[in-house]
């Protein structure tokens, strides 16, 4: 695996780990302000920009055990300054009424090395259908 490849992973698993948190600032950091998305909250339509995705962050909630994401089935192509990641996206949590679940999501997101540092410009996002 290339030091790129490496940079991108952590990067991702990064984000992953802000959303579970709640992290807005660290989600942003870490996004481009272009960043454009389908996922299922957006009911089939694209959505550019952070507004979008800082309403979900706002919301109140949460106090509980943060759930835990895990990448599986990775893969990952660098093209010049850009990376593909894609995987099977696990995340695991403890519900209110203390019954351990599982969820699972099929992503693709696409990052660029801007001054330096991996920018996430782009993902897709879909239920997964395993299971």
């Amino acid at each position: 695996m290339t030091d790129a490849e490496k940079e991108v992973l952590a990067a991702n698993q990064n984000l992953l780990d802000a959303i579970a948190e709640g992290d807005w600032q660290t989600y942003a950091k870490f996004c481009d302000e272009s960043l454009t998305a389908f996922e299922p909250e957006a009911l089939g339509h694209l959505v550019e920009g952070l507004p979008f995705h800082e309403f979900y962050f706002k919301l109140p909630g949460g106090g509980g055990k943060k759930p835990q994401n895990s990448m599986l089935d990775s893969h990952i192509r660098i093209v010049g300054d850009v990376a593909i990641l894609c995987y099977y996206r696990l995340k695991q949590g403890v519900g209110s009424d203390g019954v351990p679940s599982s969820v699972g999501t099929e992503e693709t997101r696409v990052w660029q090395k801007k001054n330096g540092a991996w920018k996430h410009i782009h993902f897709h996002r879909s239920p997964s259908q395993k299971g």
